[in-house]
């Protein structure tokens, strides 16, 4: 059967989805966005992927993050999106931020990797030929680099952004100091940095404690934060042992000696504490990340649109109270 022609919904922007400014930039960005890491490769069925990206864009979600190796294989989850770029996206482009990075292991040899002018530039021209895509509208650097110069990285990604293949550039992972002569760099060349991406979750709070985060709001860069269930488990999906096909289960993202006794009964906690609250863990887990205003959006990844509707419940209800909040801290300091 021929798939019928696809139509936005006309309530896309009437629904629950929030928009915050980004730093100090003209772009709003959905409080929720969707990440393309996992479930979107070759290995992954199209229809499935084609549901999950309409269903996003349907319900407000108007940023898709990738990167070069994303799938798996490297590539196909940027080569699926290309496809549903051509066959229904195309009429809604102006309409989303599309963004991809590099930065990690692409392509065998010296070339395929880290951060030199050559692999960013050769990448994102690949990238752009697999999105069907004449530009991005955020290009990261994927991880900092210390074997190159970094002003070989960031003038990069200055260049990029004037030869018109990026609207805006970001960087993800960077050390603090990094981060920093990033900021002052770009500044200084009318290409102001916009974006910093960031693991962070309710377990992990890492940016918290090396001031990552307070760094990029007093730089005018908006922050987004990956990984915000900490690969599933800020989620009801180990309350009762380690399912078949999870990713503790097959080991590879989340090892499941990671699930000591000690964590269960944490999630068990938060789990009740979420039920008080009228919402599923996987809920509380995101809406305690955007309570915070200066996380800018969130990226939440999915294997189903019965999962994407689950996260966007979140927004019903982000705020807590601060005997909630010290809950928290105590269930995951004990």
């Amino acid at each position: 059967m021929i798939n019928p022609p696809y139509y936005a919904s006309d309530s896309r922007y009437d629904g629950g989805m929030k928009y915050q400014r980004c730093g100090k930039s003209g772009i709003l960005l959905p409080r929720l966005s969707l990440g393309l890491w996992h479930n979107f490769g070759d290995v992954n069925s199209l229809a499935n992927s084609r549901d999950m990206l309409h269903f996003s864009f349907d319900n407000g979600i108007t940023c898709f993050d990738l990167a070069n190796n994303y799938g798996p294989s490297y590539g196909s989850a940027e080569e699926t999106f290309g496809r549903i770029m051509q066959s229904s996206f195309k009429p809604y482009r102006d309409e989303m931020i599309i963004t991809t990075k590099a930065g990690h292991d692409m392509w065998p040899g010296p070339y395929g990797n880290w951060g030199s002018r050559k692999y960013l530039m050769a990448s994102l021209n690949q990238s752009l030929r697999r999105m069907n895509l004449e530009y991005v509208d955020i290009f990261y650097s994927h991880r900092y680099d210390p074997e190159t110069r970094v002003e070989e990285t960031l003038q990069a990604l200055v260049d990029i952004v004037r030869q018109g293949k990026a609207l805006y550039v970001g960087i993800s992972k960077w050390p603090y100091e990094a981060a920093q002569s990033a900021y002052n760099y770009l500044a200084a060349r009318d290409t102001p940095c916009l974006i910093y991406q960031g693991r962070y979750n309710m377990i992990d709070r890492e940016v918290e404690k090396n001031g990552v985060i307070a760094q990029a709001a007093e730089n005018g860069v908006g922050f987004t934060a990956f990984s915000p269930l900490a690969q599933g488990i800020l989620t009801g999906r180990y309350l009762n042992g380690i399912p078949e096909g999870s990713r503790a289960s097959i080991g590879k993202f989340l090892k499941p000696e990671r699930l000591t006794p000690q964590l269960i009964n944490k999630l068990e906690r938060l789990n009740a504490l979420a039920g008080d609250r009228g919402q599923t863990l996987a809920q509380m887990s995101l809406a305690w990340l955007l309570k915070d205003s200066k996380v800018t959006s969130v990226i939440i990844g999915s294997s189903s649109v019965n999962q994407l509707r689950d996260s966007l419940g979140c927004l019903d209800n982000t705020t807590f109270t601060e005997t909630e909040l010290t809950e928290i801290d105590n269930i995951l300091s004990d």
